[in-house]
């Protein structure tokens, strides 16, 4: 990223010096924002009450439903796009429990998309993949498979974190800790070479061979963090298990003690499944068919309730349509706001919508995305926009202070290609921007885990993101003209240029595989 060469000036005279007569329309969205936010209820009925988002399951239907109804209530048009389908999946209950050679509940839950267990579920022991000399060796050694568990991740050399490790061990300590760890991953990775199959490949072979089930561990490095994705089993269930109750089984097999598990996993496959987005709309009076736009990922991984992903980006997109419609009811411009479906199997839905809806994107004023985290708005790109430093200044500026006095912004910076849903509409050269966010240990802890659930959420930051984004929407809306849609040559890392993104298509069709 390339800094604009007036940054340094900007900033003082964009985020430095706030204009002492304000705006009435901002006075009130700061003052509905602040006395009158409504983040808590909607947190609260969509994480708590509707739960995770997994593309194809019952709760993302219930929360395009939800999000309708809620949208209408405020009085603010809603309604659910059909843009494609997915395969339909319901997560039931897990338990997981060693019988030998002692007795405990372990910790973990089935991967989306798993198999079912047999009704009532089924024991059996665990074994660890085997170190064998090649692939012939392993088609050899697969029949030991039968009637098995089998534990298929890197188990970890230490469940402490970095982080706790730099704080209080020696320096010797740690060092040779992490090139224990270093090598330790350099065999597993050698270790799932020699079976001559690939991460979607090997646990169907197991299964194949008559596992009873598969056993993971994807460790997020951090306390009590796992990281759920999607199994690639078809016929038997596969588990994620914590890093403690994973490395406890693997010394147990290793050393000849022959742990067993009851395993019960139940899950329902519901069908083909229609997906959607959930767009809102408040209608321009003076310029209906321009739009700014408000942008935000519906969908979750289900592995918590997807509260920091993307939970946070969507109460916040509501919230300001919210405060919008009730200080600023007739804006000039169309004002849309698009929960996206499937963005996390590739920003399937806002793809659909841009393919689908080329009239928007050629009349956008800007878009606004949010999706990465609780925290407070902490970056802003221009995303090749040549002149997206004068207009976003100056709509920045009218912001409190106190919101924007960390925002770091780069001009006119780099498209962005991929990563959240931003990119869809940037690719198609329509002015969309990402407010990225504080960490708030983010990748560690909540981003696809199991811990990112409601009670992970800063509600003081999001209040300031909502004040933050309705101000920017509301001065694209009273902007007198179209924003400049002029582009820059990208630069590439190594600083020659490069082409601008390309846009993709969307799978219409998925997880049918």
């Amino acid at each position: 990223m390339i800094k604009h060469y007036l940054l340094g000036m900007g900033l003082m005279l964009f985020f430095g010096i706030q204009a002492q007569a304000q705006d009435p329309v901002i006075d009130n969205i700061i003052k509905e924002a602040r006395e009158n936010s409504q983040l808590k209820e909607l947190g609260h009925e969509l994480l708590d009450g509707i739960g995770p988002r997994l593309v194809g399951s019952p709760q993302m239907q219930q929360a395009h439903d939800w999000a309708v109804e809620k949208y209408q209530s405020w009085g603010i048009e809603a309604r659910n796009e059909q843009w494609g389908e997915w395969r339909g999946w319901d997560r039931g209950i897990t338990h997981i429990d060693m019988v030998e050679p002692w007795v405990r509940s372990l910790s973990g839950m089935q991967l989306a998309w798993s198999p079912s267990s047999p009704e009532g579920g089924a024991q059996g022991e665990v074994i660890v993949l085997p170190d064998l000399a090649d692939a012939s060796a392993f088609q050899a050694w697969l029949p030991n498979a039968k009637g098995k568990y089998v534990m298929i991740s890197t188990p970890q050399l230490t469940g402490r974190p970095d982080y706790n490790w730099e704080e209080w061990a020696t320096e010797e300590s740690f060092e040779k800790m992490k090139e224990e760890r270093a090598e330790f991953e350099r065999a597993w990775n050698q270790r799932l070479q020699k079976t001559g199959l690939g991460r979607r490949e090997l646990p169907q072979a197991l299964e194949d061979a008559g596992a009873l089930g598969i056993i993971t561990s994807y460790w997020s490095r951090g306390f009590g963090a796992n990281k759920i994705f999607s199994a690639m089993t078809k016929k038997v269930p596969t588990v994620d298990l914590s890093l403690e109750d994973y490395g406890m089984l693997y010394r147990l097999a290793e050393s000849g003690k022959k742990p067993m598990i009851h395993l019960n996993a139940q899950s329902k496959e519901t069908g083909v499944q229609p997906t959607f987005n959930t767009i809102a709309e408040i209608k321009g009076t003076e310029k209906p068919e321009e739009y700014v736009m408000l942008s935000a990922h519906f969908d979750s991984w289900d592995g918590g309730t997807g509260a920091t992903d993307n939970g946070t980006g969507t109460i916040l997109m509501m919230e300001v349509m919210r405060i919008l419609k009730e200080v600023y009811p007739n804006p000039k411009r169309t004002i849309l706001v698009g929960h996206w479906g499937s963005e996390e199997q590739g920003l399937n839905g806002s793809r659909a919508f841009v393919e689908d809806h080329p009239e928007i994107v050629a009349n956008l004023q800007a878009l606004f995305n949010q999706d990465n985290g609780t925290g407070r708005v902490a970056n802003l790109s221009g995303q090749g926009f040549v002149d997206s430093y004068e207009y976003l200044g100056r709509w920045l500026s009218k912001v409190p202070r106190e919101i924007t006095r960390d925002i770091e912004t780069t001009f006119p910076g780099n498209p962005g290609g991929g990563g959240s849903d931003y990119a869809s509409f940037v690719a198609a050269k329509a002015p969309a921007f990402n407010l990225s966010s504080l960490s708030w240990s983010y990748y560690n802890y909540t981003w696809h885990t199991n811990l990112d659930t409601y009670d992970k959420i800063v509600f003081d930051d999001v209040q300031n993101n909502a004040i933050l984004a309705a101000i920017l929407v509301y001065m694209a809306c009273e902007e007198p003209e179209m924003v400049s849609k002029e582009l820059r040559i990208p630069l590439g890392r190594n600083g020659e240029p490069t082409d601008w993104p390309t846009p993709r298509s969307p799978t219409r069709k998925g997880g049918m595989d």
